[in-house]
C-alpha cells in the first residue's frame, strides 16, 4: 500500500512537472499568461497537502504523515483525526475498526455535544483549555467551532481569557504548542526553525512576552499570544493552519513572581536588553527569511515599546513585518472612528481627538489618524497631527516637554501650557473624541466623562484596554454619565446595557477585525513589504461594513457573525493596493479580488478519505 502511494505521488510530479512545460511553453508561443487557470491559491503554489482550502472541500484527498496515516497514527493527527465521524469504508481503508465504537457520527452532531459540554464550564479558563485540547486533537472540528460560534467562543479563545491563560501557563502547560527560542539557542536559530515540522510556512506571529496585553512581563509564558492570534488568523482570515508558525523569544523575565514560581517554564533570568538582545533578534529575523523566504508575514506581538518601535523601524524595509499593537491596533480604532462620523457629523479633520496613553497603542492610532485627515485633505501630516492630543503619565504632551520624551511621542507635543491632570486637559482641549489606551483600569472617571458630555451633544468614548479589568471605563459608566449619549466601544467585550427603556449595544475594538483579513490580503497577492497606505484600506474597508441595523443599536462595528466576509473585502482592499503600489508578486492579478479570497479561505469541513 505504502509502495503504491509512493508511485502515485511520483506520478503526480511528472504531471506537475508537465504543466509547468506547457504553460512555459503557450507563453514562448504567444499565448496570454491571463487564459492560465489559477491552480496556485492563497499558498502561491505552495501544494495544499492537508486539503485545508475551500477549493478543495469536496475532493477525496490522502492523509500523509510521513508515510499514510493510518490506524492509531491517523486517530493522533489533528490534522486528519475526524473522531466517531471517520464512515465506515473510512474505517476499513485505514485500520480503525475496532479502534472507535461502531456509531458514526456527522461534524455537525460532533460540534452539538462540544457546545453543551463547553457551556457547562462555569470558569472562563475551563473552556480555554478545553477549546485548547480539541485543537490538538482534532484541528478541523476546532475551527468548525470557532467559526460557527464565533462570538460566544472569541472570548475564551482570546482576549480576555489568553490573558489569564498566560498568567497561568506553567501550571496548564500540557502539550508544546508553536517554537520556543532562547538566549540557549542563540547561534544556531536557523537549526532551530528547522525543527518545525511544516516547511510552507506564510505567517509567524512572534513576542519576547515583555508586555501581554496590560498585565506586563509575562516571560515565556507569552506563548498563548501568538497561539491565539493564529487561530484567529485561520477562523477570521481563512490562513491555512499548517502555514502557521507562533514563536515565543526567551530572553528572560523580570516578573519576580515568575522567577520564583516552581512551574515557570521559562529560562529563570533577567531579562536580556541592549547588543544581546538586538543581536538575537537580528539572527532570528535573517534565519527566518533565509529559512521561508521574502513573502513570509511576521507579525510582532506584545512587545514592550522601546523595542516594538525600534524593530518596526529597523526590519519594516527589509522584511514583510506588521505589529499589531501599534499599526493593528490603529487600523481598527480609525475604523470605527470613521464609521461613527454618520452619527458624529462632519469629517475626521472637523474632529478634536485626545488620547489617555502614549505608547504603542496610542501614537500608532494617532498617526493613522493623521495620515487618514492627510490623505482626505492633501494638508500636510505635521500639521494634521496638530488636531491630535496625547496624555500620558506626566500629563498634556506639550513642547516644553519634547527634551524629556520618548522619541515616539515627539512628534504629539504641541504648543501649549502644561496640564497635569486628564480631566483639566479634557475641559482646555474640549475633545470631540476621547480614547483610552493607558492599560489602567477606571481611569474614565464619572467627572471626566460628564465633562465630555457637556462638550459634546454626543461624545466618542473608546475604551481599549485589556482585559476587561483595565478598561479605562465600563460600557454601563460610559452610557450612565452621559445619559445615554455616548458613542461607545472597547477593547474587551462587555454586555448589551439598558438606560431608560433603550438597550444599548457596546462595540468591540477588537484587532481581530483587522489582521486576519490583512494578513490573507498580503498573503495571496504575494506582497512584500506592508505600507501604511494598506492599512488606511483596511480601515475604509471595516467601517464599510457596518450596516443600518448596526448604527440603531449604536454600534460602530458589525457583529462578529459575519467576520469571514468582512476579512474577505479587507483582504481584497489590501491586496489591490499593493497592486497599485507595485508590492505584490503574485501574477496575474486576478480579476475579482473578493472572490479570490473567499476561494483561499481554510474550510473546517471534513475531507472524505481514500
Amino acid at each position: 500500500r505504502k509502495a503504491i502511494g509512493v508511485l502515485k505521488l511520483l506520478k503526480r510530479g511528472e504531471r506537475k512537472v508537465r504543466v509547468e512545460m506547457e504553460s512555459t511553453l503557450k507563453e514562448i508561443n504567444g499565448g496570454s499568461v491571463l487564459d492560465l487557470d489559477d491552480k496556485s491559491g492563497v499558498g502561491g503554489g505552495v501544494e495544499d497537502v492537508y486539503g485545508e482550502d475551500r477549493a478543495s472541500e469536496n475532493q477525496p484527498i490522502t492523509p500523509w504523515t510521513v508515510t499514510v496515516a493510518s490506524g492509531y497514527s491517523l486517530l493522533r493527527d489533528p490534522h486528519h483525526n475526524k473522531g466517531l465521524a471517520f464512515t465506515e469504508k473510512e474505517r476499513d481503508a485505514h485500520y480503525l475498526t475496532g479502534l472507535l465504537p461502531p456509531v458514526v457520527l456527522s461534524q455537525e452532531l460532533q460540534e452539538k455535544k462540544l457546545m453543551q459540554n463547553l457551556r457547562q464550564y462555569t470558569v472562563p479558563l475551563q473552556r480555554y483549555m478545553a477549546m485548547m485540547d480539541l485543537q490538538e486533537r482534532n484541528e478541523k472540528l476546532f475551527y468548525k467551532l470557532l467559526i460557527d460560534h464565533v462570538e460566544e467562543l472569541l472570548p475564551y479563545v482570546y482576549t480576555p481569557t489568553v490573558g489569564e491563560a498566560c498568567q497561568k501557563y506553567g501550571s496548564i502547560f500540557s502539550r508544546p504548542q508553536g517554537l520556543y527560542i532562547s538566549l540557549k539557542e542563540k547561534g544556531r536559530v536557523l537549526e532551530v526553525l528547522k525543527n518545525w515540522p511544516e516547511k510552507s510556512i506564510q505567517v509567524i506571529v512572534v513576542t519576547d512576552g515583555e508586555r501581554i496585553l496590560g498585565l506586563g512581563d509575562q516571560g515565556c509564558q507569552g506563548m498563548g499570544i501568538p497561539v491565539g492570534k493564529l487561530s484567529l488568523y485561520t477562523a477570521l482570515g481563512g490562513v491555512r493552519p499548517s502555514a502557521c508558525l507562533p514563536i515565543t523569544i526567551d530572553v528572560g523575565t523580570n516578573n519576580k513572581k515568575l522567577l520564583e514560581d516552581e512551574f515557570y517554564i521559562g529560562l529563570r533570568q533577567n531579562r536580556a536588553t541592549g547588543q544581546e538582545y538586538a543581536e538575537l533578534l537580528e539572527e532570528f529575523m535573517s534565519a527566518v527569511k533565509q529559512n521561508y523566504g521574502e513573502k513570509i508575514l511576521i507579525q510582532f506581538e506584545d512587545f514592550a515599546n522601546h523595542n516594538a518601535f525600534d524593530l518596526l523601524a529597523k526590519y519594516r524595509t527589509t522584511h514583510l513585518v506588521f505589529n499589531d499593537d501599534i499599526q493593528g491596533t490603529a487600523s481598527v480604532v480609525l475604523a470605527g472612528i470613521v464609521a461613527a462620523l454618520r452619527e458624529l457629523g462632519g469629517t475626521l479633520a472637523d474632529h478634536t481627538f485626545l488620547f489617555l496613553g502614549a505608547g504603542e497603542a496610542g501614537t500608532g492610532i494617532a498617526e493613522l489618524i493623521a495620515l487618514e485627515i492627510s490623505k482626505k485633505t492633501s494638508i500636510p501630516v505635521e500639521d494634521t497631527r496638530k488636531k491630535i492630543w496625547l496624555v500620558d503619565s506626566k500629563g498634556l504632551i506639550v513642547s516644553s516637554r519634547k527634551e524629556s520624551l520618548q522619541h515616539f511621542k515627539k512628534p504629539w507635543a504641541h504648543e501649549h501650557e502644561p496640564v497635569k491632570e486628564l480631566l483639566d486637559a479634557v475641559k482646555v482641549i474640549k475633545p470631540t473624541v476621547l480614547i483610552g489606551t493607558s492599560g489602567v483600569g477606571k481611569t474614565f472617571t464619572k467627572e471626566v466623562v460628564e465633562a465630555m458630555a457637556s462638550i459634546n451633544e454626543k461624545p466618542l468614548i473608546l475604551s481599549l484596554s485589556n482585559p476587561t479589568s483595565q478598561s479605562e471605563c465600563t460600557a454601563e459608566e460610559a452610557y450612565t454619565w452621559t445619559e445615554g449619549r455616548a458613542i461607545f466601544a472597547s477593547g474587551s467585550p462587555f454586555d448589551p446595557f439598558e438606560y431608560n427603556g433603550k438597550v444599548y449595544v457596546p462595540g468591540q475594538a477588537n484587532n481581530a477585525y483587522i489582521f486576519p483579513g490583512l494578513g490573507l490580503g498580503l498573503i495571496m497577492s504575494g506582497t512584500v513589504r506592508v505600507h501604511d497606505d494598506m492599512l488606511l484600506e483596511a480601515s475604509e474597508a471595516l467601517a464599510a461594513q457596518v450596516s443600518e441595523e448596526n448604527y440603531a443599536k449604536g454600534l460602530i462595528y458589525p457583529p462578529f457573525t459575519n467576520i469571514r466576509k468582512i476579512s474577505a473585502n479587507i483582504a481584497a482592499r489590501v491586496a489591490a493596493k499593493a497592486y497599485e503600489l507595485g508590492l505584490a508578486s503574485r501574477l496575474p492579478r486576478p480579476k475579482d479580488l473578493v472572490k479570490f479570497a473567499e476561494s483561499c479561505m481554510y474550510t473546517p469541513v471534513y475531507n472524505s478519505y481514500r
